[in-house]
């Protein structure tokens, strides 16, 4: 059914609505679709946007593969501790808002092996396995 149908058919029934003439309903429908076109263009600039910015910030060349994270943990509500791998050095550094400080520097090691998840309680642990089973 389409919408001058409806609209017809709603001023028919209804008496309130009888002095509204399809022209007012046909713009009403206009300006929903404008709205929805509206936002699927703020939607589609966002996505875009945030792909660009993905993009333009990711490390190009040999730097993409000189630093890389190991681990890190809140000591804080906004400061951690981060095991950074720079060539063959561990860097285990104190970051907090404003300033970034070296704790200390070890040389690298092998990671010990994961445990195995203890019955579904170690939902991170049980991600990280599907997720890796699933890039191989």
């Amino acid at each position: 059914m389409s919408f001058e149908r409806f609209a017809f058919l709603a001023a028919a029934l209804l008496p309130g609505v009888a002095g509204a003439d399809a022209a007012a309903t046909a713009d009403l429908g206009s300006s929903v679709f404008s709205m929805l076109l509206g936002l699927a263009l703020v939607m589609a600039l966002l996505f875009a946007s945030l792909w660009l910015l993905k993009r333009l910030s990711a490390p190009r060349g040999q730097a993409a593969g000189l630093m890389r994270v190991i681990a890190g943990t809140a000591v804080g509500t906004r400061e951690r501790v981060v095991v950074l791998e720079v060539g063959n050095t561990w860097l285990i550094l104190g970051v907090a808002p404003g300033r970034i400080t070296a704790l200390a520097e070890m040389p690298r090691e092998t990671l010990p092996a994961e445990p195995a998840p203890d019955g579904g309680r170690d939902f991170a642990g049980r991600l990280r396995q599907i997720i890796d089973r699933h890039a191989r």
